[in-house]
């Protein structure tokens, strides 16, 4: 009996369900639809997450699997289960999205008021620690303009126009790109003073292995790379991994370990010292870039320029106060630590 009404629930899990095709070309509300309960994974809170009632939901994947003739999701105790039909549909309907979002985009920067939506890619310890005080001053010089973050350690297409400009720690090399290197940001080794009065300060690489050292938990090129620069880093047994930038800078402020942060990020804090100066430091390339078909809409450019004249200087500063450190007193420079 149980395995029977499965089946039933399986062959109809909507009222009004066809295997016949209307014909009919589908709305682009629908395919929204069909995402939002794709990420969901129910009606009800697919209808809370687009402002709609769970009976309009539902009716727009019945007119959805109407149109096209196919079963996109059946009943469980857990919620709406997508169907391999459903999972194969999955990145096209993603792809009108994107493709939609850079539509209205595109309309509302035909104008050359500075106005509508760009969406901005970066890193997420770029976009959390760096960007903020650029994008504030960048929306104060044009309140109509709407800004989109996102955060992601991944590189997202800018020739699918998934983001409008990308902030990069890796130069890009696809084509119909403008193209801006800002410089390299200097990464180092860095704790905070708590840890280090009570776990004393490494004076070489070696010490490492005496320490708790925060670290990555998956190896990237990034870290193969750096591996080959130091390895003394094969004998470093981590006391925290994790990929996430954001976390690990928390665990450095934090005091459970040493880790690797941006120089110019932890210089802000008095409580963030940085060790092992002179053995390692680690430059991290800067680039900005977006379609070149975007170069003469008018939010776009300025935003661009706004990111490459904010990151320069931030760039620049990091530089500049390494140099007055590296010439300050000897004692200091002598010292078995630098603070920053």
């Amino acid at each position: 009996m149980h395995a029977g009404k499965a089946k039933r629930n399986c062959q109809k899990p909507y009222i009004g369900y066809t295997n016949i095709m209307s014909h009919t070309e589908p709305s682009w509300d629908f395919y929204r639809t069909f995402l939002t309960v794709l990420k969901e994974g129910s009606l009800s809170a697919a209808a809370r997450g687009l402002g709609l009632t769970q009976p309009t939901v539902g009716r727009h994947i019945d007119a959805l699997e109407q149109s096209i003739g196919l079963q996109l999701f059946t009943r469980s105790p857990q919620g709406l289960i997508p169907t391999e039909a459903a999972e194969e549909l999955r990145p096209y309907a993603q792809q009108l999205a994107s493709t939609a979002a850079s539509l209205l985009r595109a309309a509302t920067g035909k104008s050359s008021t500075v106005r509508g939506t760009v969406r901005i890619s970066a890193s997420e310890a770029v976009g959390v620690e760096v960007l903020p005080p650029i994008l504030a001053k960048l929306h104060a010089a044009n309140p109509e303009l709407t800004i989109e973050l996102s955060l992601s350690d991944s590189v997202e297409d800018l020739l699918r126009q998934e983001a409008d400009i990308a902030v990069r720690m890796v130069e890009p090399v696809q084509d119909a790109l403008v193209v801006r290197r800002i410089g390299s940001i200097p990464l180092g080794f860095h704790a905070h003073r708590r840890y280090l009065e009570a776990r004393g300060t490494p004076r070489h690489m070696q010490d490492l292995a005496r320490h708790s050292i925060i670290g990555f938990d998956r190896e990237t090129a990034f870290i193969r790379a750096m591996r080959k620069r130091m390895p003394e880093m094969d004998a470093i047994r981590f006391a925290l991994k994790t990929d996430n930038n954001i976390a690990q800078l928390a665990a450095i402020r934090a005091g459970l370990g040493i880790g690797i942060c941006q120089v110019g990020v932890a210089r802000r804090e008095p409580d963030l010292v940085r060790v092992l100066e002179d053995a390692f430091e680690l430059p991290l390339e800067t680039y900005i870039a977006m379609h070149e078909n975007l170069r003469t809409t008018p939010r776009c450019r300025v935003t661009f320029d706004a990111l490459a004249e904010g990151l320069t200087e931030y760039v620049g500063s990091v530089h500049r106060a390494g140099r007055v450190e590296r010439s300050g007193p000897p004692a200091l420079a002598d010292g078995p630590q630098t603070q920053i």
